[in-house]
């Protein structure tokens, strides 16, 4: 495995690469890396000839301070994990390399960014966009993977590539979850020992949703997620939302559209943990 620090390096050889016809499966992450990072890196593996994957700690997309400082940071234990998976190329740059200078840049999402995780989370697609144009211009990417868990960023970043006009192919990867249904992110190494038994709850109230499709109407549908949450004491709920699958605005019956998700975010003690299942 190369490990890079630096962007000219990165380009350099990766430009080399692609000039000899190879092409390059990117995998950008913010480190403490899990399973549901490792199968997007399998399918990159398969699917291309270079295996490309960034630890960075994106500061620009946390809202509070308080988060980016907690965020679990382990880059021996995830170079382990990169080598046992073939990665080819591992891009680890510090805040100053990506960032010499202040980032001023303001990206237009337009009703994309205006709901769930755009509404409670102020300038954070902004920060995601910024620093997923750069790795792409660093990378090169033929393809590039990304988990549905984070189905809104998805749509942030392919909306992105729209707007850019990147030579970028995104590969959407369906969520992978623990044996208890919990969906797999970094933010589960801060749960302590009893919330982690808790949180399945957050799938299990998905898959109750689900399972009233079509019998109950969503406006009574959400009304269920509210009281189940009541009875959570150790939860918050922040938002639940029924939205169409593309533009992700919410909607009121299950005819109005031909793809429609649950989504939900709530924390669990000071982890606030984000989930959502395909409805139709």
């Amino acid at each position: 495995m190369n490990v890079f620090k630096k962007i000219s390096e990165t380009t350099h050889y990766l430009k080399n690469q692609k000039k000899a016809g190879k092409t390059i499966g990117f995998v950008p992450t913010m480190g403490a890396l899990h399973n549901g990072h490792l199968e997007l890196m399998h399918r990159a593996k398969a699917e291309n000839d270079i295996l490309a994957v960034s630890i960075f700690v994106n500061p620009i997309q946390f809202s509070k301070p308080e988060d980016l400082e907690k965020y679990p940071r382990d880059v021996e234990k995830d170079k382990k994990l990169l080598e046992s998976v073939g990665c080819d190329i591992l891009f680890v740059p510090d805040v100053n390399e990506m960032y010499p200078e202040t980032v001023n840049k303001t990206y237009d999402f337009g009703l994309l960014e205006k709901v769930m995780e755009g509404a409670f989370r102020s300038g954070h697609f902004n920060g995601v966009a910024i620093v997923v144009k750069k790795l792409f211009e660093i990378i090169l990417p033929t393809r590039a993977y990304f988990g549905e868990k984070d189905f809104q960023q998805l749509a942030i970043i392919q909306k992105l590539v729209e707007i850019e006009n990147i030579p970028v192919e995104i590969i959407p990867c369906p969520i992978v979850r623990e044996s208890d249904g919990l969906a797999m992110s970094s933010r589960n190494e801060r749960l302590t020992n009893e919330e982690r038994k808790l949180a399945p709850f957050i799938y299990i109230t998905l898959t109750s949703v689900k399972q009233k499709v079509p019998s109950m109407n969503i406006a009574d549908v959400k009304l269920m997620v509210e009281n189940m949450y009541k009875d959570q004491p150790e939860f918050t709920l922040e938002y639940f939302e029924i939205a169409e699958d593309t533009n992700l605005q919410p909607v009121s019956n299950w005819l109005e559209t031909k793809g429609i998700v649950a989504f939900i975010a709530a924390y669990l003690g000071n982890v606030r943990l984000i989930d959502n299942i395909r409805i139709i």
